[in-house]
């Protein structure tokens, strides 16, 4: 049997370069599911995303959506691409399976926890303040810095990295420190600052965007700290849940949230195109 993509409608292509097209996925021209390719927006014209793929029920179990996937990457290596990407949702064990054995590699994951009405407490000693705008503006060179590299570290090309970053960081705070929505914290020890937190909203939900302990003060507690004082600050905003995004291989982290109880939503994987 021949698995081959269908287009269904023609190639859109943005002033920016980037692409997306939707096809059939067909089996001796029989439909049996559907694929939407794109570039990332967020990477430019050099990184295709499998925005969707789906395969009828009565046609799983049989290898469709692997060959679907791998006819997509000939797909955008002719739009130029050298890497793809695909996101999976928490619970997919079978498409975790599926993009793995395809030589996917998880870049990072989506993690989400259920809020109670009463804010945790803070270990003794430890309190939070805001940011003064001195500190606000060493954190944000520093932040910027640290970001880009998160994504070089995990096989983005440097120039997309650190565009990304910037972009990220000027269009979540066009207003620096008085953006709205925004909390930028220190957390002090016995009145010593020990790391910083970054806790907005993201559609209806407290997010941590970034949280950090200073290099000095790892290894102590502050880190398990400076969650507990992100719920806090969410509970007192009204959200009764709260996201975050963490990176594969920071293990300390990885296992931080899950202690705490904070489960996967979606996995964002990606794969070299040769």
């Amino acid at each position: 049997m021949t698995t081959t993509l269908r287009p269904t409608e023609p190639l859109q292509q943005a002033a920016d370069g980037t692409r997306s097209r939707r096809y059939q996925v067909c089996v001796n021209s029989r439909p049996v599911g559907a694929i939407h390719l794109a570039t990332d927006p967020r990477f430019g014209p050099s990184v295709a995303k499998i925005r969707e793929l789906r395969i009828e029920e009565s046609d799983r179990g049989r290898g469709r959506g692997a060959v679907a996937a791998l006819a997509a990457e000939e797909v955008v290596r002719g739009w130029g691409c050298k890497q793809i990407e695909a996101t999976v949702p928490g619970d997919a064990e079978a498409g975790l399976r599926l993009t793995k054995a395809l030589g996917y590699v998880t870049r990072n994951r989506g993690m989400e926890k259920a809020l109670g009405d009463t804010p945790p407490e803070l270990p003794a000693g430890s309190v939070g303040r805001p940011m003064t705008q001195a500190e606000y503006e060493a954190w944000d060179r520093r932040g910027r810095e640290e970001y880009a590299q998160d994504w070089i570290r995990r096989g983005v090309p440097e120039a997309e990295a650190y565009a990304k970053s910037h972009r990220d960081h000027d269009q979540l705070l066009p207003r620096g420190l008085a953006t709205e929505n925004m909390l930028f914290t220190l957390l002090e020890h016995e009145g010593t600052p020990v790391g910083d937190l970054w806790l907005g909203e993201r559609a209806g939900s407290a997010f941590v965007y970034n949280v950090e302990v200073h290099a000095a003060h790892r290894g102590r507690g502050h880190g398990r700290t400076l969650m507990l004082l992100a719920e806090a600050q969410a509970v007192a905003a009204g959200m009764n849940r709260i996201g975050l995004n963490v990176f594969s291989g920071n293990l300390p982290a990885e296992r931080l949230y899950e202690s705490l109880g904070y489960e996967t939503t979606e996995y964002h994987l990606y794969k070299d195109l040769l």
